[in-house]
């Protein structure tokens, strides 16, 4: 039983790796960015811009309301 565990605690440090390595695969590109700070600031809009479409599509398409 001991073994069970041992092998279930594993799972969550693979998963930790996986969204971890994605973010970097994904942001590594961007690092060029950084150098031109007008570039950068344009590139941090396109992707909080980005991610506030995507969140707002989603809650649309799920039928989710913001809190009153």
């Amino acid at each position: 039983m001991g073994d069970f565990f041992k092998k279930l605690s594993s799972y969550p440090k693979f998963f930790l790796a996986i969204v971890v390595g994605v973010f970097w695969t994904l942001l590594k590109p961007l690092q060029g960015f950084a150098k031109n700070p007008v570039t950068g600031l344009a590139a941090l809009g396109v992707i909080v811009g980005g991610f506030a479409f995507l969140s707002f599509t989603l809650s649309a398409m799920m039928g989710m309301t913001p809190l009153n």
